[in-house]
């Protein structure tokens, strides 16, 4: 069959495709658009297609066969696929009093590296972000400075109860979080009077991370000294279900949306997959790619997080629940400290790694293994999060919205190493993991971020903008 296409029938397509241009993006041609990207399969919410995108103002004006368009700049990008840009909705970038290790700079230059171009960040900072003056000092700081778009987390605590109605609509609000088991910093509400309070007033969905603070004091004698295999003998997969059920039974009682963090059981697994109404489900690469004991043979304290990396049987339940679609979203967990931190014997190690930077990668190793469809993950790191926060402009690749673009190759093999971490602290668990699929492309909101490993010189973040606000 003849695949050829007369010459005057090309022509004729041509001008179609013009016209619909000028329908997009305006009534005449004169003005050009600030980019074309051409050639790329570009996934999006109807499926894979090879076609162009135009960009301008630093929005998304056109998708289609842009070839006539006229244009200040043309980025080949064929054999390459475009995603919807990458959101991560738990990192832990330090800024204010933790900076030694990162701050807001670091932070967002890990995470255009990889691929993401918008973070929501955790409260525990020194100060705590739970006023409207630190979080607008946050905004400030972050403001044209980060390289990615950002909104930041508020600490729910006993002492703003009363202020969460107004907290949670402030300029850069990601919404309210709660810790319910202490981890790092100073923000644990296990009481529950003070939780009860806290969910009956939100009107946002919140987030939090679900470990019962009295199991977890009654077990601190199993850990064993210098032992980090024994962290998630400690932190047990009781404590989670203990307060997974608490936490979703108050959101049930109070018809309020709430985010149940970076689950690591296969316990919370089968109860969230029966009370999807009001709790939403976050899962982080590690969970998903790590395994105990292995883990912790061959990384030590560097594999030591909060809730922990544990056995296979979770990790395969986790994966069951992503294919499932139990599963809402992927966040890093992005939590990093010093080697020095890190190397303490157990358990004064530190809890945390880094992730924001190698969460598209060793992800998209998961979709060459078959693990996940690329659909998928676009589902659990553009979509999902927009769904759930009420993100607006963000999250597809439509026209109208923020040209927020995560490119990458997905048949390019690389090795993850150390000196590729932008992060501060400059390790990963990753080091030496051999991957397929590369993020080779960061574009926040038109603007080219990272191409082929390259950073811009500077940043020009904005706060992330919600219909709740």
């Amino acid at each position: 069959m003849c695949c050829c296409v007369p010459k005057a029938a090309a022509t004729t397509v041509a001008s179609r495709n013009l016209t619909y241009l000028e329908e997009r993006i305006g009534p005449s041609m004169t003005t050009p658009l600030d980019l074309v990207i051409s050639g790329a399969t570009v996934v999006n919410h109807d499926g894979e297609g090879i076609r162009d995108i135009g960009i301008r103002d630093g929005r998304i004006v056109a998708l289609g066969s842009l070839g006539a368009a006229k244009t200040m700049d043309t980025l080949d990008a064929r054999g390459l696929h475009v995603l919807p840009g990458v959101i991560d909705t738990q990192v832990h970038f330090r800024e204010p009093g933790l900076t030694h290790k990162e701050d807001l700079e670091t932070g967002s230059r890990s995470a255009v590296a990889g691929g993401v171009t918008a973070v929501f960040e955790m409260p525990n900072t020194a100060p705590l972000t739970t006023c409207a003056a630190t979080l607008a000092a946050k905004v400030g700081a972050a403001r044209q400075r980060m390289l990615c778009d950002f909104a930041f987390f508020v600490g729910g605590t006993r002492e703003n109860i009363a202020h969460i109605p107004e907290l949670e609509r402030l300029e850069g609000s990601a919404g309210i979080k709660v810790f319910m088991g202490s981890s790092t910093g100073n923000l644990l509400v296990d009481d529950d009077a003070s939780l009860d309070k806290i969910i009956a007033r939100l009107s946002r969905r919140a987030s939090f991370h679900a470990e019962d603070e009295d199991r977890l004091k009654s077990r601190m004698n199993l850990r064993v000294p210098g032992d980090p295999a024994s962290h998630p003998v400690w932190r047990d997969e009781e404590a989670a279900l203990m307060a997974t059920k608490r936490l979703v039974g108050l959101a049930e009682k109070y018809r309020r949306r709430v985010h149940v963090l970076h689950i690591s059981t296969a316990a919370e697994m089968d109860f969230l997959e029966s009370h999807k109404e009001w709790a939403s489900v976050e899962v982080t690469p590690h969970h998903l790619t790590l395994a105990a004991p292995e883990c912790y043979e061959k990384l030590g304290t560097y594999a030591q997080m909060n809730p922990p990396v544990r056995d296979a049987r979770h990790r395969e339940r986790i994966w069951k629940a992503v294919a499932d679609g139990v599963v809402d979203v992927l966040g890093s967990d992005h939590a990093p400290h010093t080697r020095e931190e890190k190397n303490h014997a157990y358990p004064q190690s530190h809890s945390g790694m880094t992730g924001v930077q190698t969460l598209v990668p060793i992800m998209l190793d998961h979709v060459n293994a078959g693990r996940l469809s690329l659909q998928r993950f676009v589902d659990l790191t553009s979509h999902g999060p927009q769904r759930l926060f009420g993100i607006r402009g963000k999250g597809r690749l439509a026209v109208g919205w923020d040209a927020d673009l995560t490119i990458v190759d997905l048949k390019r093999r690389e090795t993850i190493k150390d000196n590729w971490i932008e992060s501060r602290v400059g390790w990963t668990p990753y080091d030496d993991n051999d991957v397929t699929g590369w993020p080779v492309g960061t574009f926040v909101r038109g603007r080219r971020v990272m191409w082929q490993g390259e950073l811009a010189k500077s940043g020009f973040g904005e706060p992330v903008r919600f219909y709740d606000v």
